[in-house]
């Protein structure tokens, strides 16, 4: 009995067995191999890479003191990156709230309509809002159609999916009383589904109209309007103060649309 306590004293307690710290190791090891391969594979050019802190500098240096004199300008490009978000946020309302209806599994008419919503939802998120936005330029030229085409594109992906779970989550009891009365499906939808829907639409809504505004801010870079035009123009004629004086006012914006989100998703929820 005695030496029974010993042993139980003796041992050591461990979170993992031996078992499972080998598996944890073995997929530490795996996971660093493929770090390292894939570090060589990419083939970086390393004296760059251990220059870039004296670039930084040197780039820093040649961008201060910001240059005010195309302030007109830099901020009228700023209000046309706000129109672009929004009116782009808008017009995905009016495309997504129907895709994530027939996306979700409890709303939807049939498999076919599940299946295609979903199609919709997937290839509106697999393609980034600067691929959509040289498609546009190169269907409607350079200006501010294709970059609110861009951004509604890639936004039907993100409001349709929040959305779609947000529906497949209502409480079915008050959907299954009024069909039981005998509303009709529009009614239901208006009365059963839509107000339990609500304030997460009005949510996810504000949180991709922030959103919509920080990727309007470079859709100029490929020519689709906003305030990336005047950032473009300005990199490629080494003009750094004027970058400077673009990047407080593009930093500025985000700041004041994450407090205007910030208050507005406060009210909702």
């Amino acid at each position: 009995m005695v030496e029974q306590d010993e042993a139980l004293a003796a041992r050591v307690w461990r979170r993992y067995d031996r078992r499972e710290r080998l598996i944890r190791y073995g997929v530490l090891l795996a996971t660093l191999m493929v770090v390292v391969w894939a570090v060589q594979d990419i083939d970086i050019f390393w004296p760059w890479v251990w220059d870039a802190p004296n670039q930084i500098s040197s780039l820093g240096g040649r961008m201060w003191p910001p240059d005010p004199s195309r302030l007109g300008e830099i901020l009228s490009a700023m209000l046309e990156t706000v129109h672009i978000a929004t009116l782009a946020t808008m017009l995905t309302v009016l495309v997504a709230l129907p895709v994530a209806y027939i996306a979700a599994q409890n709303t939807t008419p049939n498999r076919a309509c599940l299946w295609l919503g979903r199609f919709i939802l997937v290839a509106s998120r697999s393609v980034n809002t600067i691929i959509w936005a040289l498609l546009f330029v190169a269907i409607f030229g350079p200006g501010v159609l294709a970059g609110i085409l861009a951004i509604m594109c890639r936004s039907i992906g993100f409001i349709g999916k929040l959305m779609g779970e947000a529906i497949e989550e209502i409480d079915r009891r008050p959907v299954e009383a009024m069909q039981a009365t005998g509303a009709s499906k529009l009614k239901v939808i208006a009365y059963a589904v839509v107000p339990q829907v609500m304030p997460a639409f009005f949510a996810i809504v504000i949180l991709r109209w922030d959103i919509n505004i920080r990727e309007s801010t470079v859709l100029g870079l490929v020519g689709a309007g906003g305030i990336g035009v005047i950032l473009q123009g300005a990199i490629d004629t080494f003009a750094w103060p004027t970058v400077a004086t673009i990047l407080i006012a593009i930093i500025t914006l985000v700041l004041i649309g994450e407090a205007i989100t910030g208050m507005l998703r406060g009210k909702v929820l």
